[in-house]
């Protein structure tokens, strides 16, 4: 992978321990897990996003932050 930066981040607890677990679990360090879950971002999650338009997206969150409450009770 060549140079390495150091970061910080915070998360949920609950997230944290969840990772932590499945990294020991498999015998792997919290940082090479996260590492692959960014790399698996990367290649495969941030590609597919530009798919919509932006305009459109912007549209439909305005639409959903407006209705939430329906939304809510719909799913009910």
């Amino acid at each position: 992978m060549g140079a390495t930066r150091q970061v910080g981040l915070n998360m949920p607890t609950a997230l944290y321990k969840k990772l932590k677990k499945l990294a020991d679990d498999n015998g792997q360090t919290t940082t090479y897990v996260l590492e692959q879950a960014a790399e698996h971002y990367i290649r495969y999650v941030a590609p597919t996003q530009n798919t919509v338009r932006p305009e459109f997206m912007a549209h439909v969150r305005k639409s959903m932050k407006k209705n939430d409450k329906l939304l809510q009770l719909l799913a009910k």
